[in-house]
């Protein structure tokens, strides 16, 4: 194992999409969702246990979150976890991160991963990630990990990339969530892939392209470099987050850096961004059910079902619905229908802020 891996988990969103299960003073990334036995928090930095030194882990999220994240890794120091004053977006977060690590480990390899996706082939998922390290220690690349897609889904970004039989694969253009006629045409062309979120690069290179393409940002961070690994960190992060810009990783470089490459991967890969994508990927009866609590189930198919272990519920006569049930909160909904929930969480803001 490279002491010069670093790993950054990014963990501090709210996940609303996942309600009622996901909440602002809990959401998603901190359940048990898959019924495992850990979170996905905790799957997200256990994967990377044959990559990544414990001590080189790295988890930014927000102020709240903070002894959450120190319950579910306690293996982290309070160092190891970075506390965000506000959301603003992904770059704003792996600058934070990348800065920190900078000032102790010039030679960082740093890999960039979401702490609520699932990955269900980890050794093929390890394989990939160790590829995306090497092409990134020794070139001037930034690189990304491209999940070959089973299916035209218009949820995920898509990234083109340049045909050729070499494991890396250089970048010709980042897509934003396409309609299904694109994504069909994207998915039977062969030339792309979906967009996980996951970057590898050096420190060197990410600085790079950092001062490059966002000079102002990175000039605010590198006058962190006297504050990182002090006690004076919180209140340098405070006001520099007070008049930070609020943008992606993604729209802040990789769309627009010329030194982006891919490695292609069928991983087991999903954001668990929905219902639906947890519907997909969790073990089903016999009539295309998935069903995690005390649940009896009559005249029932192609349905989600997430239930206290608790309390019995029984479920008769439903086709392809979500039926989660958590604390304060029971949610029948169509499974075509899910955009809704988004709808729900603003309703339920309404009835009191102990439902959402």
């Amino acid at each position: 194992m490279n002491s010069n891996n670093y790993l950054i988990i990014m963990a501090g969103g709210a996940g609303t999409r996942f309600w009622p299960f996901s909440r602002n003073n809990n959401p998603k990334q901190f359940h048990d969702v898959l019924g495992t036995g850990q979170t996905l928090l905790q799957q997200s930095a256990y994967r990377f246990k044959n990559i990544c030194p414990l001590e080189n882990i790295y988890v930014v999220t927000s102020e709240q979150y903070v002894e959450l994240v120190k319950e579910q890794l306690p293996f982290l120091e309070y160092s190891q976890i970075l506390a965000e004053p506000s959301r603003k977006n992904t770059a704003p977060c792996i600058a934070y991160a990348c800065y920190k690590i900078g000032t102790l480990n010039s030679e960082a390899n740093i890999i960039i991963s979401p702490a609520d996706h699932i990955v269900l082939y980890e050794k093929e998922f390890e394989h990939k990630i160790n590829i995306c390290i090497e092409e990134a220690a020794n070139n001037d690349h930034l690189v990304t990990l491209g999940i070959t897609p089973t299916r035209p889904d218009t949820g995920y970004g898509y990234i083109k990339f340049e045909k050729n039989n070499n494991e890396v694969k250089k970048v010709e253009q980042f897509l934003e969530k396409p309609n299904l006629e694109k994504a069909i045409s994207f998915v039977e062309s062969g030339e792309y892939v979906w967009n996980a979120g996951i970057f590898i690069w050096s420190l060197k290179s990410f600085k790079k392209s950092f001062e490059k393409l966002m000079p102002e940002m990175a000039q605010q961070f590198e006058l962190g470099n006297d504050h990182y690994c002090n006690e004076t960190e919180a209140d340098f992060i405070n006001k520099l987050y007070s008049n930070c810009q609020s943008i992606s990783i993604d729209y802040a470089i990789m769309e627009k850096a010329d030194n982006v490459f891919v490695v292609l991967g069928d991983v087991g890969w999903s954001d668990l961004g929905t219902w639906k994508s947890l519907h997909e990927v969790s073990e089903k009866d016999s009539n295309n059910n998935a069903v995690d609590g005390f649940v009896e189930i009559y005249d029932t198919k192609n349905s989600i079902i997430k239930t206290p272990k608790h309390k019995l519920v029984v479920v008769q006569g439903l086709d392809g619905y979500i039926v989660a049930d958590h604390d304060n909160v029971l949610m029948i909904c169509k499974k075509e229908e899910e955009q809704n929930v988004k709808l729900f969480v603003e309703m339920a803001k309404l009835k009191g802020e102990e439902f959402v």
